[in-house]
């Protein structure tokens, strides 16, 4: 019986998969570095639109902003 999951003129026995090799810790963290600020670019990015096309939400935002960091209790 034929295996159904072969296709045609495929032989039974299969070439080795190429595994990638294992990636370092350093690798990973840069990896998790560069990710991460690729993210607070975009981030910051979003901010500065929304701030250019909401300047009254801005505004308001920072004087809160303001507020809060004078009755912070350093």
């Amino acid at each position: 019986m034929a295996d159904r999951n072969r296709l045609p003129g495929e032989t039974a026995e299969r070439t080795p998969v190429h595994e990638p090799a294992e990636e370092t810790v350093e690798d990973i963290d840069r990896d998790r570095r560069r990710r991460r600020a690729q993210f607070l670019r975009d981030l910051t990015e979003a901010r500065e639109l929304r701030d250019r096309v909401r300047p009254r939400a801005a505004r308001a935002a920072r004087m809160r902003q303001v507020l809060r960091m004078r009755t912070f209790r350093w």
